[in-house]
């Protein structure tokens, strides 16, 4: 089982917050225009980025760690003091990493009470697809590696994944310090493997914002709690619903229950978002939740099935203790049903 602090950590380190900084020049818009068909989303992109290079990106991500215009907010401190770009130990002749985008949905459940059915979102970022990490492992050695029995190890939560996106081309800043990757938007999730495979070693940029969100304000115009800056691209992480929505307690004053819109998280910022419009909606359905097992939900006390059947949909707690998780589902629901 995984410890509290662990777990705090982790859920940080799946949300949205890695602040840009003085990010230098621009990159072709991402795609107003003509809609996607589904089958031309692709299923995952990625950039490949040499071992050698990994002193010099540690440093410079050091710079913007320490740098005064981030957020003091102590929990945001806390998830960047994870990221140290540490590699296993055991690890011998690291020679690769590979940074990974897959594309992501979203689902809803239908909750039932008092015979009223709430339609509730679970943004895709918690939402646990078929992207496992064996399917990633067998895509990569198969369709990216292609050279039999190399070794890949996930390091996904020891590397800051949005700085290395950036830095290795594989996608662009937007205002909501989100990265947007070209056929996928802003919906997408973050991976980074380590291999013994040495691959192309693609040059590294310098981070890089969406050129139109240089004359777009509409994602910080419709931000709830109003933690997006407009005269700097930075985010206040304390402000922010995903924050407080992902970690135990009551809501911070300033955050109201009525401000929700999803389960966890919040794509307030993204789904009206003009870089996003291309993307179709290909929200999954879930299997509707009885009003019985919403009640056991709103009192805190689940049974195993339904305990197991949860911890199975949401992507940040497979191993986390009951103790730790089932409160924060409570709490979120009910702000949701009974507002």
């Amino acid at each position: 089982m995984s410890s509290r602090r662990d777990f705090l950590k982790n859920a940080l380190i799946a949300g949205a917050f890695l602040p840009t900084l003085a990010l230098p020049g621009q990159r072709q818009r991402q795609g107003r225009g003509r809609a996607l068909d589904p089958s031309e989303i692709p299923a995952y992109r990625f950039k490949t980025i040499s071992i050698d290079r990994w002193p010099a990106l540690k440093a410079d991500f050091e710079k913007i760690r320490t740098g005064e215009g981030l957020s003091r907010h102590e929990k945001f401190r806390g998830s960047l003091a994870a990221l140290d770009f540490s590699l296993p130990r055991d690890f011998s002749n690291p020679r690769s990493v590979v940074i990974l985008a897959t594309f992501a949905k979203s689902a809803v459940a239908d909750f039932s009470l008092n015979g009223k059915n709430h339609r509730i979102l679970i943004p895709f970022q918690y939402y646990g697809d078929e992207w496992t990490p064996d399917r990633l492992k067998t895509a990569i050695q198969n369709e990216i590696i292609k050279i039999p029995d190399r070794r890949l190890v996930d390091i996904s939560k020891q590397v800051p994944l949005k700085y290395l996106a950036g830095r290795s081309g594989l996608g662009s800043f937007g205002r909501n310090n989100l990265i947007y990757v070209d056929g996928m938007g802003s919906y997408c999730l973050l991976h980074a493997f380590l291999t013994d495979a040495e691959l192309p070693d693609e040059p590294q940029g310098e981070l890089q914002l969406l050129d139109a969100c240089r004359r777009c304000h509409m994602c910080d115009r419709i931000c709830p709690t109003d933690c997006m800056s407009r005269s700097r691209f930075i985010i206040d992480a304390g402000r922010c619903i995903s924050l407080a929505n992902e970690n135990p307690g009551e809501f911070p004053n300033g955050i109201l229950p009525s401000m929700h819109h999803a389960l966890m998280g919040c794509l307030k910022c993204q789904t009206p978002c003009p870089e996003n419009s291309r993307i179709p909606d290909l929200t999954n359905t879930l299997e509707a939740v009885s009003e019985e097992n919403t009640r056991k939900i709103l009192r805190g006390q689940p049974d195993d099935a339904l305990l197991i059947s949860w911890r199975q949909k949401l992507r940040l707690f497979p191993d986390v203790a009951p103790s730790d998780f089932f409160p924060i589902l409570k709490r979120n629901l009910s702000a949701l049903i009974r507002t």
